[in-house]
């Protein structure tokens, strides 16, 4: 069972949806926000979790000190629960927003009115290379200025295209995963 790795949440285990989901590894997401901390990617951003199945990426965000954190997957029951477990561990003081919501990812995107400074795509690796680069189209405008995105993809799988406005700042593979992390241009 993952569990959140740092933060005032540390070491509370979440649950995972049933079939179809694929966890980031606590490897994987102590890369990441090792990372993210030493760019100060975190305290008091405003988080978008795509494709969240268990919520871990959007709730590890939380956990760390990011403001508001949006949950977006169709099966949204898990990660609500999870969000709401790591809420009510929130020191007193502390009140993070975090919001779920079980549209389609696309939906979503071509709907949304915010921005945001942090957003996670962990879209299932069979997802396909056109509807990802749709997805990542609807998000550009979307992202504030200095926002940091990080995709995770299978590490056979084809790099997508860059959308206008999006570039890539660096890969990084542990085993089978491939991180994009990617920024404005």
């Amino acid at each position: 069972m993952p569990r959140i790795i740092a933060g005032f949440a540390g070491s509370l285990s979440i649950a995972v949806p049933g079939a179809g989901t694929r966890p980031t590894s606590d490897r994987v997401r102590e890369a990441i926000f090792s990372a993210l901390e030493a760019r100060d990617a975190i305290d008091g951003m405003r988080v978008l979790d795509l494709y969240a199945g268990s919520g871990a990426l959007g709730l590890e965000a939380v956990s760390r000190g990011a403001s508001h954190v949006t949950l977006v997957d169709r099966s949204i029951r898990v990660p609500k629960a999870n969000a709401a477990l790591i809420l009510r561990a929130a020191p007193k003081g502390v009140k993070p927003t975090v919001e779920t919501t079980g549209q389609p990812v696309q939906a979503f995107l071509d709907s949304a009115r915010s921005f945001w400074d942090l957003v996670f795509l962990d879209p299932p690796y069979d997802l396909g290379l056109g509807e990802l680069q749709h997805n990542l189209d609807a998000l550009v405008p979307r992202l504030s200025p200095g926002a940091v995105v990080v995709l995770e993809r299978s590490s056979r799988t084809p790099a997508p295209e860059w959308p206008d406005g999006l570039e890539l700042e660096r890969r990084k593979d542990y085993g089978d995963t491939a991180l994009y992390w990617l920024g404005l241009s």
